[in-house]
């Protein structure tokens, strides 16, 4: 029985060991994952006319989340905004909080934080011009504030890309506190 053993141990290391040879490589099982075919990103390709570059989206359509807002960016929509446009979002809904933390990364900086119009880039004169909520002559108002937002206004830019409608009423929730605040 040991002498088998010892004939079955001798076997397995000689097939081992003859199985090694340096001079020949060994097989690829998988060639495809060792070696793959390569492809030009944005190269030529014929089911494209211009190669593979971005494609631009179908005339009409309407990227997954975003909800378009009907009024054209123009004077008239704003008027039209401030005189039509109402929240959407219920006492209940309304988050002060984090409209209070959206207001400070996004608006804070140069309307300031009390919406004086005092923020530190108007502090530094970066910006001028920025006046406070609770200017008469301006009577802002939802629809005109969500307006504001959606599009922008003389220097300031839109916010839409930036903001999600839910995000952009909260924001405008607590700009109407502000107001508010500051009339007081």
């Amino acid at each position: 029985m040991k002498s088998l053993i010892k004939i079955l141990v001798a076997a397995v290391v000689f097939v081992a060991v003859s199985c090694k040879k340096d001079t020949a490589p060994n097989y690829q099982y998988m060639p495809n994952m060792y070696e793959s075919v390569g492809y030009e990103t944005y190269g030529e390709n014929e089911l494209y006319e211009n190669g593979m570059a971005a494609r631009t989206p179908a005339e009409g359509s309407i990227p997954r989340g975003f909800v378009p807002f009907d009024i054209e960016n123009s004077t008239e929509g704003y008027e039209f905004a401030k005189a039509t446009v109402r929240t959407p979002l219920d006492s209940t809904q309304i988050d002060l909080e984090r409209g209070k933390e959206l207001y400070d990364i996004y608006c804070g900086i140069c309307h300031g934080n009390k919406g004086d119009g005092q923020g530190k880039l108007v502090k530094r004169e970066k910006i001028l011009g920025i006046p406070s909520y609770d200017d008469a002559g301006r009577a802002i108002n939802e629809g005109s504030i969500y307006h504001t937002i959606y599009y922008g206004k003389n220097a300031m830019g839109s916010y839409a890309n930036q903001l999600n409608e839910e995000e952009r009423w909260q924001v405008v929730s607590y700009v109407l506190k502000l107001k508010a605040d500051l009339e007081k």
